[in-house]
């Protein structure tokens, strides 16, 4: 072969073997690469704040990389959701909130962000079961006694929520509808206040998410659970049935919490999170961690939540139509 063949064939050849290496070299670095940031849209300390803390550290050792916590709070959790929305889709930013940012509060107001565009659910992991507990102002004995006397004597029962067009008043207004009763709805700004109050009974019934305190008032009598707004029984009260069970399933309601990411994250990346997220909530200690603060673990697929949320999306709407109820 002539010297300028021979020559043309070893550069083409070079050339070639080049073209691989500069392909690899365009592709982006495996997922992950740098730490992973959870935004909490709720404050730190809380039932919420500790989970998502949790399953941080669960996800830094399975995927060996630092995974911290923001806390941005504010506006019923739209705040922090909004800072995922905003954020580069690479897998670096999640979020933890409950599924309200995104399937109530937009029925309620301008949201500054599209639930259906700019958000992508990563999984579900927990519901916060709500319980409606009679105070020492209250005479009934069970919820159909409750219901009974709201029937007998229309809007003198007051019952106390965490705010106009919260989950709790989504809820009540549910439970007149379906039940036909008058009620009378009392919004507070704050829990802590709304529990005080309660104590010392100065309404007859509040509906509040299950935790530690409140099990211990209902525990020493100060407080007498009526019913729970959750999928089934709760294994620290199994006596007090659940809404569904009462014949009011539309008003059976429970706050979601799960991970979000931005849209557009790539789905590679969405289906490892939400596999590295399932394998940490079977974890026993994080499933522990939830039961002790009386949150039912939940998990399953991406798809599972993105109905979950359409759903309640759906239902909240047609409430809020129905009842009249404004925002804030």
């Amino acid at each position: 072969m002539p010297f300028q063949s021979r020559r043309r064939l070893l550069t083409s050849l070079c050339l070639s073997a080049l073209v691989p290496l500069g392909h690899a070299q365009s592709q982006p670095a495996a997922w992950p690469a740098k730490p992973i940031r959870i935004v909490v849209a709720y404050p730190a300390g809380g039932v919420s704040d500790t989970v998502a803390r949790a399953l941080a550290d669960k996800l830094a050792v399975q995927l060996g990389t630092a995974v911290v916590i923001e806390n941005k709070a504010g506006a019923s959790g739209s705040i922090g959701v909004d800072a995922v929305a905003k954020a580069a889709p690479d897998g670096y930013t999640l979020g933890f909130a409950s599924i309200s940012p995104l399937a109530l509060n937009p029925h309620l107001g301008k949201s500054p962000f599209d639930p259906q565009k700019d958000i992508a659910p990563v999984i579900s992991v927990m519901y916060s079961p709500v319980l409606l507990l009679g105070t020492p102002a209250s005479k009934a004995r069970d919820f159909r006694d409750l219901l009974a006397t709201a029937r007998a004597k229309p809007g003198e029962i007051r019952w106390t929520t965490s705010g106009p067009a919260s989950l709790g008043h989504i809820m009540l207004e549910q439970i007149m509808a379906s039940a036909q009763v008058q009620i009378t709805h009392v919004p507070y700004k704050g829990g802590g206040q709304q529990m005080n109050d309660a104590l010392g009974g100065q309404f007859e019934v509040l509906s509040t998410n299950a935790g530690p305190a409140v099990l211990q008032h209902v525990k020493s009598g100060k407080l007498k659970a009526l019913a729970v707004g959750a999928p089934a029984r709760l294994d620290s009260l199994p006596d007090v049935p659940t809404l569904a069970e009462l014949g009011l399933p539309a008003a059976n309601m429970s706050s979601l919490f799960g991970v979000y990411a931005p849209a557009q994250t790539p789905a590679a990346v969405l289906a490892r999170l939400n596999a590295e997220f399932n394998k940490a909530l079977a974890q026993p200690d994080i499933r522990n961690k939830l039961d002790a603060t009386d949150n039912v673990p939940t998990g399953g697929t991406a798809a599972a939540f993105a109905r979950q949320i359409a759903l309640e999306s759906e239902n909240n709407a047609r409430i809020i139509r129905s009842a009249g109820i404004q925002g804030n």
